[in-house]
Parts: C-alpha cells; sequence; structure tokens
C-alpha cells in the first residue's frame, strides 16, 4: 500500500497514512480532527540501466573519437590479415 502525505488545513500538521490507491477516505488531522488536503510528495522512484544519464548519451566529439578508434581498430585488422596472406603464399612456394 501506498505512503500517503497529507497537511492539515487548521494546524497546518503534516502527516502519512497508508491507504489504498482506490480508497476513497475523508481524513482528518490527528492532532486536532481538522481536515486535511493531500500532498504532492517526492518518491523513491529510481530509474537504473543505460539510457537514462548524460553519460550515456555521448557528445559529437566523443562521438567522433570512438568513430576514429573503430577505424584504426579496422585498419590495423586488415593490415593484420594481409600480413597472414603473405606469409601463406611464402610457405607455400617453398
Amino acid at each position: 500500500m501506498p505512503i500517503y502525505e497529507y497537511q492539515c488545513k487548521q494546524c497546518n500538521e503534516v502527516f502519512e497514512i497508508f491507504h489504498k490507491i482506490d480508497e476513497d477516505c475523508k481524513v482528518t488531522c490527528p492532532k486536532c480532527l481538522g481536515q486535511a488536503k493531500k500532498l504532492i510528495s517526492a518518491t523513491n522512484f529510481v530509474l537504473k540501466g543505460s539510457g537514462f544519464y548524460v553519460n550515456d548519451y555521448p557528445s559529437a566529439a566523443r562521438k567522433e573519437g570512438t568513430k576514429k578508434e573503430k577505424e584504426g581498430s579496422e585498419k590495423g585488422q586488415s593490415g593484420k590479415s594481409e600480413a597472414k596472406r603473405v606469409e601463406k603464399k611464402a610457405d607455400k612456394t617453398n
């Protein structure tokens, strides 16, 4: 059951009450028995996982840097494969 925060209209006392979402109840202040109104309060809702933070969406400069890194690693891999081909050809001719 959720916790709801209320404030008394007479004495301004703030208090919490547990009750169901669909329960329609008239809330009275436990201190002075005056009428109370529901408050909008912060929750303990936490977003977890990727996509919720600034560091999950890289800046333009960071995107360019990762793009260059990928291009460099692809060139390095193609150079290695070419060297292996040359070695294999050399082995076959000997």
